[in-house]
């Protein structure tokens, strides 16, 4: 086995890198990665330059891994920012550091790809320690995987990498009916208060569709990017995903590009959109905007619209991003995430694995409270399915 990194995804072909299994997520897609390269939204100037992670046999590529050289800690959702005051304050240098993730989007999704005809045990441990070894021979901080699945964390454990426990809010599907049915296993209090705000939105005189990215034309695009721009700005961010690159996405993706696009009902023009991706079985609510305020527009388009979307399509997932204590009242349960991390530095890496060890617990506990507050009725929050 020979592992290797490509400076860009356009580097191997889109067929290997989609036949690993894992690249089925829309995410994970040759296509997803490759239109936020291609756009500039994945770019040195940004702070991402790809440095993704092949291990190969020959012809045969046996895994890889989306990676990047990251010269800042923006867009990871898993937040390190103390660390790398703490290399400051030691004379160390924190970036570049590498990450293994998916750029901008806290989604738990794979993070090893891996080729279905060999041991995937054996693969993970080799991705594990390829990424620290790469590490190394860069003689750079740090390796980070972000957002891994629980055999992928197992693995990187083994490796010497230590967990980071997070928490985000998810919802599940029982088997629902239709959304009265999802209601109907709620306290009183939740069902009366969500009802209440989806009749405001049709109140304001508006409604809401689902357009898949394949049925979006290039004037809804111009109104989505629009939204997605003046949200970003309003909260003090800058908007990296050009127009053409949501146009990139809905047509190369299409059907997994979900948008719940809310029109005032007088002229049928858009005011505010919710941009989804959706795998087999979970939706991941990413991008949002609006026109402007309207009372309970963002929960409806943002939550509501995606329940309903994965019960008409039979999704048992669905994660509508990070953070956010307001969604366990809206039917999203506490959710523990996970990452790995390697700091090359030993003085900080016992540092910060002695941080880990104390905050694994406290997360732990935070999430089991808050779930225990949340929205279901007891005899039905036993019946939800677990992860």
């Amino acid at each position: 086995m020979q592992l290797r990194a490509i400076p860009a995804i356009s580097d191997i072909e889109p067929a290997r890198w989609n036949a690993l299994q894992g690249a089925d997520n829309p995410f994970l897609r040759h296509e997803f990665l490759a239109a936020l390269e291609r756009h500039g939204a994945v770019s040195p100037d940004n702070g991402w330059a790809p440095h993704h992670l092949l291990i190969e046999d020959g012809d045969t590529l046996l895994a890889a891994a989306p990676a990047y050289l990251k010269a800042n800690s923006w867009g990871e959702f898993v937040f390190d920012f103390a660390w790398a005051h703490a290399y400051e304050r030691n004379g160390l240098d924190y970036y570049p550091k590498l990450i293994i993730a998916v750029p901008y989007s806290p989604v738990n999704a794979p993070r090893m790809l891996l080729n279905p005809d060999y041991p995937p045990d054996g693969l993970r441990a080799a991705l594990a320690d390829g990424a620290r070894q790469i590490t190394e021979a860069m003689a750079i901080s740090s390796v980070h995987w972000l957002f891994a699945l629980d055999a992928e964390i197992e693995a990187l454990e083994a490796s010497d990498y230590a967990r980071r426990d997070g928490c985000q809010y998810h919802w599940r599907n029982a088997g629902y009916a239709d959304f009265d049915d999802f209601l109907a296993g709620l306290s009183a209090k939740k069902r009366k208060n969500i009802r209440r705000e989806r009749r405001r939105v049709a109140e304001q005189g508006l409604s809401l569709r689902t357009v898949h990215g394949d049925e979006a034309d290039p004037a809804l695009w111009d109104a989505l990017h629009g939204f997605y721009e003046d949200t970003f700005h309003a909260h003090g961010n800058r908007p990296v995903i050009s127009r053409d690159c949501f146009i990139e996405l809905g047509e190369a993706l299409g059907d997994r590009v979900v948008v719940f696009v809310a029109e005032a009902e007088a002229d049928a023009e858009p005011v505010a959109g919710a941009i989804c991706l959706r795998s087999d079985n979970t939706l991941y609510g990413r991008y949002w905007g609006a026109a402007r305020d309207y009372d309970d527009l963002h929960f409806e388009a943002c939550y509501y619209q995606g329940i309903d979307y994965c019960i008409r399509h039979g999704l048992s997932r669905f994660e509508p991003g990070a953070q956010g204590e307001h969604k366990v009242a809206r039917g999203f349960l506490p959710v523990l995430t996970h990452s790995a991390h390697y700091l090359l530095d030993a003085r900080l890496r016992a540092a910060v694995d002695d941080f880990l060890a104390r905050e694994r617990p406290a997360v732990a506990r935070y999430a089991s409270e808050l779930g225990a507050e949340g929205p279901y009725r007891a005899e039905i929050l036993e019946q939800l399915p677990r992860d």
